[in-house]
């Protein structure tokens, strides 16, 4: 997870909790999050990398459209992320 940059790390959440994640979609998503404007140059290529980096798999919808997922380095990758972040927060929170 440390070579991902934070917005691939959100992309990757963001991903895993969309019944059909497409780019319009997904940017529409991170958008609602982080309250900033995503543009294309920005997302398609941090999500090409993710492909290429085995984390998703892309497949297409339409003649316009793919579609992304999760694969299982890519939900390893999370999880093994939530547990280390379960870590470093254990009893901070209660403080």
């Amino acid at each position: 997870m440390f070579e991902l940059t934070g917005f691939q790390r959100d992309i990757l959440y963001c991903i895993a909790g969309m019944d059909e994640a497409y780019g319009l979609g997904i940017k529409t998503e991170l958008e609602a999050y982080g309250d900033t404007e995503i543009n294309h140059g920005r997302l398609y290529p941090n999500l090409d990398t993710l492909v290429d980096k085995g984390y998703l798999t892309k497949s297409s919808l339409d003649d316009r459209t793919n579609e992304y997922e999760l694969t299982e380095e890519g939900r390893r990758l999370l999880a093994e992320r939530r547990e280390w972040e379960a870590e470093k927060l254990s009893g901070t929170l209660d403080n």
